[in-house]
């Protein structure tokens, strides 16, 4: 589904069959400090409540979404044109799974840490706290609007912030039902808003001042949202795009690498910032491969249909995007291998999953994010020269790596530049909640999922404890005849081989002093 903005209303419109399904009003810009001051009130009293009590508003959450399953993959099916498979998969399961891990792990992660303390400080104990950071706005994406909208939120709820989330425009029926499901979940008062409309809206929530910023989208927003962030000192975490390679070499299980490249770049119809947009095969099994993935590709079934495989675009900006980059690598001498010339799709929103040969790395197919399902293929002749190509784009987010010599496949991953790699699988890392996700280069700042993706919205804290037993403390006034005291405490505790006679002498010799 997309959506076309008509004064401060929201026409929502399927992608797959070009319906009308509903008209949403959209925030009014001058609520913004309203959302704020409620935000503000509502996390005053949210962050003094325990982690076990939070988490059993995440217990509630879990189970609406348990009940409501086949109400929200169909939800998310007609906003976004996806097929239902991949709604419940690839959206709806990895949530609920994301919701589960919160509720094992959170505690401990957000708990009071012990931390070492060091001899010099004899008699102390030193501590890690927690501290939530306020009021976080979320800003979410359309090509998966429930997981990438509510992962995020319930981490930052996990931690004591209050949530105010911004759905993307394009899929709005999703973002109204995670209102309504924190609502049935009984979240108090405030404590979830959630705010509809398009890039203005977004931008004035941006510059209302929230304490933490998480923005999942495009490059280019991105950008534009840390630019604001600067400005007002406001730490982000941005999980932006990606042009992910996926390196087959010889010896990989071809059959499995050929339905892993065609799942991995169509998938969602290639609208994930993971998908396999750039596939490198050794050139000995090049031929062989590019005939496998060729039969994989032309199986798959496209429509709106509960058993199709592959779905319609969303955004239909989008499908500009991958109409010109195709375009370019056609007049530049590229090869349909599936698929047909933009000058001879339908009308609609359905692309065919196209795979193109006789690329090469100037192309805007290689370089640019494509976001569509659109996969080059290129021949490469050494370990070195998969690598160098893997990592010859300003994005870094995923890699997979295809090989039954797994001292390989682990040498290649680790010189990937890459803030994750799958070995003989695709995309699949994120399923994991207790791995970090986020990428390097231009892919985005900062990680979620696993112990970071908690503590990133709270404040570290560090305690230290003294029982206050002693009158003075070795290091305070006055220093009358200590120095001397001291070049001997510290070369004998740090000398090669520590002298614990002298470092126990002057101790005392100093406490004495104190």
């Amino acid at each position: 589904m997309h959506s076309v903005e008509q004064a401060g209303r929201l026409r929502v419109i399927a992608p797959a069959t070009g319906k009308v399904l509903a008209e949403m009003d959209e925030t009014p810009i001058h609520e913004v400090p309203v959302y704020y001051k409620k935000a503000r009130t509502a996390f005053g009293k949210w962050k003094e409540i325990s982690i076990a009590e939070r988490l059993s508003y995440l217990k509630n959450l879990k189970n609406e979404m348990v009940r409501n399953m086949d109400e929200i993959a169909r939800t998310i099916s007609e906003d976004t044109g996806k097929v239902l498979t991949e709604a419940v998969v690839a959206d709806i399961m990895p949530t609920i799974d994301g919701i589960d891990h919160i509720i094992r792990h959170a505690g401990k992660i957000l708990g009071r840490q012990k931390a070492k303390t060091p001899l010099l400080l004899i008699g102390k104990k030193s501590f890690v706290e927690y501290m939530p950071r306020g009021v976080v706005l979320i800003i979410s994406p359309w090509n998966y609007p429930l997981q990438l909208a509510l992962v995020p939120m319930i981490s930052a709820l996990a931690g004591g912030n209050s949530v105010i989330l911004k759905p993307s425009e394009v899929t709005p029926l999703v973002g109204k039902f995670i209102e309504d499901l924190f609502r049935k979940a009984g979240f108090p008062e405030g404590t979830v808003q959630v705010a509809h409309g398009g890039k203005d809206v977004g931008a004035a929530f941006t510059k209302g001042k929230p304490d933490y910023i998480f923005f999942t989208g495009s490059v280019r927003t991105g950008k534009i949202i840390q630019e604001q962030a600067a400005k007002d000192l406001i730490p982000t975490t941005l999980e932006l795009g990606g042009k992910d390679p996926m390196i087959i070499f010889k010896d990989a299980n071809l059959e499995r690498a050929a339905k892993g490249a065609a799942w991995g770049a169509f998938t969602n119809s290639g609208q994930v910032c993971m998908s396999a947009e750039r596939l490198y095969v050794e050139r000995p099994v090049y031929e062989q491969f590019l005939k496998l993935l060729v039969k994989e590709v032309q199986s798959l079934k496209q429509g709106a249909g509960q058993d199709a495989d592959v779905g319609s675009m969303t955004f239909p900006a989008q499908k500009d995007i991958v109409k010109a980059q195709l375009e370019e690598a056609l007049r530049k001498g590229a090869v349909l291998e599936t698929g047909s010339p933009p000058d001879q799709w339908k009308d609609g929103m359905f692309l065919p999953p196209t795979v193109v040969s006789n690329v090469d790395h100037n192309m805007d197919i290689i370089q640019e994010e494509t976001f569509g399902p659109l996969l080059p293929v290129i021949p490469f002749d050494s370990e070195q020269e998969a690598i160098e190509l893997a990592n010859d784009t300003v994005y870094g987010l995923n890699a997979s790596v295809w090989s039954r010599d797994m001292d390989k496949a682990r040498r290649v991953a680790s010189s990937l530049v890459s803030g994750a790699v799958v070995i003989n699988d695709v995309i699949v890392s994120i399923a994991n909640h207790g791995l970090p996700f986020g990428g390097a280069k231009q892919s985005g700042i900062g990680r979620y999922h696993g112990e970071a993706g908690l503590r990133i919205f709270c404040h570290e804290k560090a305690v230290v404890e003294d029982r206050g037993l002693l009158k003075s403390e070795i290091h305070w006034y006055p220093y009358k005849g200590k120095y001397p005291l001291f070049l001997q405490l510290f070369k004998s505790y740090f000398q090669q081989n520590r002298n614990w006679i002298s470092f126990a002498k002057n101790y005392l010799a100093l406490l004495k002093k104190s």
